[in-house]
């Protein structure tokens, strides 16, 4: 009985933390974010690529 008990809570925090994860996400697209996470604070090539092309400029 308390395997099952350990299973279940062990399901449910998972499941809690993909669901966090899921909603941070999708929460950054819906602002528009281009790099969630990204280590370079959106200064990265590809991120500046994608900005330029936003604005309409060419290189």
């Amino acid at each position: 009985m308390s395997g099952l008990l350990v299973n279940v809570i062990a399901t449910i925090v998972i499941l809690a933390i993909v669901g966090g994860a899921s909603y941070y996400i999708y929460k950054e697209k819906k602002k528009g974010t281009r790099c969630i996470g990204c280590p370079m604070a959106g200064n990265c090539s590809k991120a500046k690529a994608a900005c330029e092309c936003a604005k309409g400029e060419k290189k």
